[in-house]
């Protein structure tokens, strides 16, 4: 049987034997998109937009006139990618919000206040009647200090005529400022201790690898005579050391007679501003004729020239008379003080004020080194047979 059927012909694409491997790592391109009818254009951002409904008010209802949420479906505004370009709203332009005519006026700038004239009558805090702080007033009262005086307005322990305090409030020179008991009583139970500091301790905070002074009140450095008749029958208790502050201090190559208290009373009246208690020391010394250095060999020696005894025969007469009145420390004149002397190679001092290293420096300038320095009053209180490194509780018959 024959079957006419046509031959089978064998196509070949010219460069098909020529392509190329595709390169897996070869950005791929973007297909391009078979042409189709015109798309639609978007409305221009300069066209005329549709006028914004006003925006509700904060806490507004969202929905109908009962407040009901409109649900998505017929009826309901599109949202998201349902609306079109065209129903955007139109950006908000500044200078739309208002009409020339209504648009808000700024007010008027004030007028310079006219200048005051300078008033040295007036109070450093108060008014035109010379009123003052609150705590400022009760320290010159002597009631307390002004940190003493803080804590007990801000415990209400202080009256003004009648009414509680408030902290800051300025007072006039004729109010009538009332401590309470609890504040008397607090006060009370303050103490003030009087300690023979040894040399090699600071009055203050310990500094340089030195203790403070305070480290040394406790119960067995306390004086015997001190414990066998405590003043006013006051023991020994942890809590008198704390808040103990120096009252004036006393350099640390010197010793004799230091006070520390929590009394603020005390404080003020010994460094206060216009404290003029006097303070009398003992001063050994040696004297320089020209210049000549004190400093000491490591034999022991001193150097030479430097007279080491019987100094007062050879100190001339008007250089004692400069220690007295007539020297000036930190570009500022000293206050007239005593000084005379106690034997031939030792002064006495009395100051009614305390410059850091005033002794000391005073002597360099007539040509004089101490050697020894030792605090031996304080106002009315001496230090008499306390023992070096002891300590006694100022009693109530003493004052400075």
């Amino acid at each position: 049987m024959t079957t006419d059927k046509p031959a089978r012909t064998l196509k070949l694409t010219p460069g098909a034997a020529k392509k190329k491997p595709v390169d897996p790592f070869a950005p791929r391109r973007a297909p391009v998109r078979p042409p189709g009818p015109a798309r639609a254009k978007s409305v221009s951002a300069s066209a005329p937009k549709p006028p914004r409904e006003p925006a509700k008010s904060y806490g507004a209802p969202r929905g109908g006139p009962e407040g009901e949420r409109p649900r998505s479906g017929a009826g309901s505004a599109p949202r998201g990618d349902e609306r079109g370009w065209s129903e955007r709203p139109a950006p908000r332009r500044a200078d739309d919000r208002f009409a020339a005519s209504e648009r808000p006026q700024r007010s008027p700038a004030p007028a310079p206040r006219p200048p005051q004239a300078h008033r040295p009558d007036l109070a450093r805090v108060g008014n035109v009647r010379g009123e003052i702080r609150l705590n400022k007033r009760m320290a010159d009262l002597g009631l307390c200090s002004r940190r003493e005086a803080d804590e007990w307005i801000a415990r209400g322990w202080v009256m003004v005529n009648g009414e509680p305090a408030v902290m800051g409030m300025p007072v006039a020179p004729d109010a009538q400022v009332e401590v309470l008991p609890q504040a008397r009583h607090q006060q009370a139970g303050q103490v003030t201790i009087l300690l023979h500091k040894p040399v090699g301790y600071v009055s203050g905070q310990p500094e340089d690898g030195h203790e403070a002074a305070a480290t040394l009140i406790g119960a067995p450095s306390q004086w015997r005579g001190d414990a066998k008749t405590p003043a006013d029958g006051r023991r020994f208790a942890p809590e008198h050391t704390r808040g103990l502050a120096p009252a004036g201090r006393l350099d640390i190559d010197s010793t004799g007679l230091l006070v520390l208290t929590q009394d603020g009373r005390v404080a003020r009246t010994l460094i206060g501003e216009t404290s003029g208690v006097e303070k009398e020391y003992l001063v050994r010394v040696q004297f320089m004729p020209n210049g000549h250095s004190p400093l000491r060999a490591p034999d022991g020696s001193v150097g030479a020239g430097v007279i080491t005894e019987n100094v007062q025969a050879i100190f001339p007469p008007h250089q004692l008379a400069l220690l007295r009145h007539g020297l000036s420390l930190d570009d500022q004149p000293l206050k007239p003080a005593q000084v005379d002397w106690q034997n031939p190679e030792q002064l006495r001092f009395v100051l009614v004020e305390g410059k850091k290293r005033q002794i000391r420096r005073m002597c360099e300038q007539v040509g004089l080194h101490v050697v020894g320095l030792k605090r031996v009053r304080i106002g009315r209180v001496v230090l008499g047979n306390l023992p070096v490194g002891q300590w006694r509780y100022l009693r109530a018959d003493e004052g400075f």
